[in-house]
């Protein structure tokens, strides 16, 4: 079945909108066209702006995840963030020890850590802190470093000093991004530096970020998606997406 160009453009539109991406291998093999035809469509649909292009495949929205105030993000999807930090909170044993980076689904998290016995809790994110230190069951190692205003967190070589004499059962990192062939990244190198040095000390990653993170791509890429163990998001989540990830090892858990 041959089919016309508004046709095709009718198509991947309507998976966009159903799977919250496309691939041009995938459309192309479903559409029994060459891959040429459908980057062509692709870049027509960008022309008019009903998409947005990425390295063999395509999004609805843009990939680009910028650096912003974390004020500004705590305003946004706030039940998904309290329901996944709910849910990370979980995954927190007795005696535990973790590290946490910085942002505002941290920070939600911190909101809902209810400790089993003692928790050591390692952090560079100074609003993290203030929220934890309410709890008297919870040991605080506050990172030091640099101030980096916009995630109210620290970061710099004094920080990645600080790891290199410690070890956690965990790490929960926040991030701006999860991109199924770019991986995982946050808007700011330097943080993203951070972040792989917590990855090394600690036995578990763990990725918290609500549905609107997937498929996009913030400047400082974090480690490649079979790098992270567990992925906690919420019910936005696409199905093929979620199985996208699942089949490269990672636990997709769903916070309801």
């Amino acid at each position: 079945m041959i089919l016309s160009i508004a046709e095709r453009h009718k198509y991947i539109l309507n998976t966009l909108q159903k799977e919250g991406f496309v691939r041009v291998i995938d459309v192309a093999k479903k559409l029994d066209v060459t891959t040429v035809t459908i980057r062509k469509d692709l870049k027509t649909l960008e022309e008019k702006g009903l998409l947005y292009r990425t390295h063999g495949s395509a999004s609805p929205i843009n990939p680009h995840a910028s650096d912003r105030n974390v004020k500004e993000k705590e305003k946004e999807r706030i039940k998904e963030k309290q329901l996944i930090g709910t849910s990370a909170s979980k995954l927190i044993e007795d005696n535990d020890s973790i590290i946490i980076n910085s942002g505002s689904t941290i920070c939600a998290f911190a909101e809902q850590i209810e400790p089993k016995g003692r928790l050591t809790v390692v952090t560079s994110s100074i609003k993290a802190t203030t929220i934890l230190s309410e709890n008297e069951a919870i040991n605080i190692s506050q990172l030091g470093g640099t101030f980096r205003r916009s995630s109210m967190s620290v970061i710099g070589s004094y920080t990645l000093s600080f790891l290199e004499n410690i070890t956690c059962s965990k790490v929960f990192l926040g991030v701006d991004g999860v991109d199924l062939d770019f991986g995982v990244t946050t808007s700011n190198i330097e943080e993203a530096e951070l972040n792989k040095a917590m990855m090394n000390i600690s036995l578990k990653t763990i990725v918290l970020c609500d549905s609107s993170k997937f498929g996009r791509k913030g400047f400082g890429k974090i480690c490649n998606l079979d790098k992270i163990d567990i992925i906690i998001t919420d019910e936005g989540i696409s199905p093929s997406i979620q199985k996208l990830i699942e089949e490269q090892g990672v636990e997709v858990i769903i916070a309801k």
